[in-house]
């Protein structure tokens, strides 16, 4: 960064040296011609014709409205002089002579003697604009007369736009090229370059700002940069062209010095933090009326436009100071002192304009160079901390990674022991619900057989009672084994062992029991939907032996579609209040059937009056058997009603 800084700062005082380098004279040579006189006289007609009276003396370089108020159209400027050595002396004593004039505002044609050197392309409306363009001319030897020798310059010009001759340098021609030299780099060439450079850094920031647009400090600075070229632009430029007079030409210059003004403003707050809506909103309000007025108004009301607007540049310049030595920032501080330069540039540049001639005495030539030089050492620190930001942001990204993925182990180790407890939860009351299904409904109908019968039983009907509950056992023990199980071919296969049981123990009970069941599967259950589902329907008939009092009982077995399964328990027993059992928290066998029905992903309803009571189960085929395990049930809707 150093090298860096002592490269761009060598590179600037290289500039400077050119731009303040005198002009180079050389030893006097020979003779030295001999200025007797200067005068101007209003032109008394428009065209070449000299006027022969009127002639005042004057003192170039020259402003005539200070001596003629409000005059427009010509004025003759006469310079009579003399050669300082006879024509006939050697050539190394007699050199050829040149002329060189600073500029010519607005327009105007040189004579020697009565010979023409030169003239302007328009010396009527639109004029061309020759007051910042330096010229020089070998004077003809031909030309020349022993004696006194005049030079006529014909200057035309309009009041409001200070007309009159710069300044005039006559003798050898060598010194004249300097001198001119001199002029046209100082009036000319510094500011191209400048403009070139302010060009290309407004070009970088607009390309930066329409990239990022949150970053409105460089958008504003690259309309500043901007209209500082459009604004230089109509300065350097040498005829009016594309408009057709000079006014329309000076009104752009005064719209794009009011633009520049106002962008310089908002970058310098954007880019230095600084919130002042009460301001702003006088800026912008302040920037329409002079846009107005420039358009509009005459020309001194676009001068009073331009002084206003060099006013508020001037403080501006100056309110940054206080505030970047109120942030102490460092980038703020690096502005404070570029718009220092400034300052100090804008204040002497003004007092120049206000003497009238002195283009080449001004130095706002060198703010391009500072500006670039400033904007660069800006753009390097803001890219520097940005890419400070983003290797802070990625360490910090890393930490909080790493405490992230050992906070997301913690919580995934958590969860996976809270999964294996809640896995050893189900399986127990999976094991829980089998033993009251399964063993509790043969342990029932067990009961039954011993309490209805009359007799007491042989030790073969007992031994065969333990078997069928040593079977259920059996079957409690084998459950996860199940999915293994063949599914029976039919719906009569399936349900065949439980109408067997059951239609025994009914007949004993003098209960009446029906089945109605589908003769062919439509959709094929699962092993576990068969080993489920007859778990419920045992435990439904269980019910109706325990509780339900009844004299008739119904089994339905269908599929009313493809994929539905659908099983009802009726009887015409007493029924029971389902809420109040509910509420009491009794009911082991429903809420038995319940979690059964939701591990299949089935739908169970339980409606119940003193005219009986309905068991329903509803269940959705076509599922995997990974789906039933896993706990998918996309059909599980539960509803229980009296």
């Amino acid at each position: 960064m150093r090298r860096v800084l002592a490269g761009w700062l060598a590179l600037y005082g290289l500039w400077l040296g050119l731009w303040a380098m005198p002009a180079w004279a050389g030893e006097p040579q020979g003779c030295i011609p001999h200025v007797l006189s200067i005068a101007a006289a209003r032109a008394d007609t428009p065209d070449t014709e000299r006027p022969a009276s009127g002639w005042e003396s004057v003192e170039l370089p020259d402003i005539w409205v200070r001596r003629w108020p409000a005059y427009e159209g010509a004025v003759w400027y006469r310079i009579e002089w003399e050669r300082g050595c006879a024509p006939d002396a050697s050539a190394a004593a007699n050199p050829p002579l040149g002329l060189s004039l600073g500029g010519i505002s607005m327009a105007g044609e040189v004579y020697l003697n009565d010979d023409l050197l030169w003239r302007d392309i328009s010396l009527s409306e639109p004029l061309s604009q020759s007051w910042n363009m330096p010229r020089r001319w070998l004077l003809p030897e031909s030309a020349l007369h022993d004696g006194v020798n005049t030079i006529w310059v014909r200057v035309v010009g309009m009041a409001a736009y200070t007309p009159g001759l710069g300044t005039l340098f006559l003798g050898p021609f060598a010194q004249a090229e300097a001198i001119h030299a001199t002029n046209f780099w100082r009036q000319r060439n510094v500011h191209f370059i400048a403009l070139g450079m302010s060009g290309a850094m407004g070009c970088i920031y607009l390309v930066v700002w329409c990239l990022r647009r949150s970053e409105q400090a460089f958008g504003w600075y690259a309309m500043m940069s901007l209209c500082w070229v459009l604004y230089m632009a109509t300065i350097l430029a040498t005829d009016a062209w594309p408009f057709d007079s000079i006014q329309a030409h000076s009104r752009l210059n005064n719209i794009a010095f009011v633009l520049y003004v106002m962008a310089f403003c908002l970058f310098t707050w954007r880019f230095g933090a600084q919130h002042l809506p009460r301001v702003e909103k006088a800026l912008w309000l302040t920037t329409g009326l002079g846009l107005l007025v420039s358009l509009v108004a005459p020309r001194p009301a676009m001068e009073l436009v331009w002084a206003g607007f060099v006013l508020i540049f001037l403080t501006n310049s100056l309110q940054f100071q206080w505030h970047a030595w109120r942030t102490r920032e460092p980038q703020h501080l690096l502005l404070a002192l570029c718009w220092l330069v400034f300052l100090v540039v804008g204040v002497h540049d003004t007092m120049v304009l206000l003497k009238g001639w002195g283009s080449h005495e001004m130095w706002g030539a060198i703010t391009g160079p500072v500006t670039v030089l400033f904007m660069a050492l800006l753009l390097g620190g803001r890219l520097a901390s940005s890419m400070h930001r983003i290797e802070h942001f990625n360490q910090e990204l890393q930490a909080h990674a790493a405490q992230a993925r050992a906070e997301l182990a913690e919580i995934l180790a958590r969860e996976h022991d809270q999964a294996l407890s809640h896995a050893r939860l189900r399986e127990r009351m999976a094991i829980v619900h089998d033993l009251h299904d399964g063993l509790g409904g043969s342990l029932v109908r067990s009961m039954a057989w011993v309490e209805q019968a009359k007799k007491p039983l042989s030790n073969e009907r007992m031994l065969s009672l333990l078997k069928v509950l040593r079977d259920d056992l059996r079957q409690v023990i084998d459950y996860d084994s199940s999915a293994s199980t063949v599914v029976p071919e039919t719906p009569i296969q399936w349900i065949a062992p439980l109408r067997h049981r059951f239609t025994r123990l009914f007949d004993e009970l003098d209960v009446e029991i029906s089945w109605q069941v589908a003769e062919q599967w439509r959709t094929r259950p699962s092993a576990l939907h068969c080993l489920g589902l007859a778990r419920l329907v045992e435990e439904a008939l269980s019910n109706v032996i325990k509780h339900s009092r009844a004299h008739h009982v119904r089994v339905t077995c269908e599929q009313p579609q493809t994929d539905i399964l659908r099983i009802v328990i009726e009887d015409d027993g007493m029924g029971f209040d389902l809420q109040a059992v509910r509420d009491a928290g009794l009911g082991v066998g429903m809420r038995s059937m319940a979690a059964r029905a939701e591990r299949l992903g089935s739908s169970l309803n339980v409606s119940s009056d003193q005219s009986g009571t309905a068991v329903c189960v509803v269940v959705q085929l076509g599922l995997s058997e990974a789906d039933d395990l896993n706990g998918h049930r996309p059909f599980l809707n539960r509803s229980n009603s009296h």
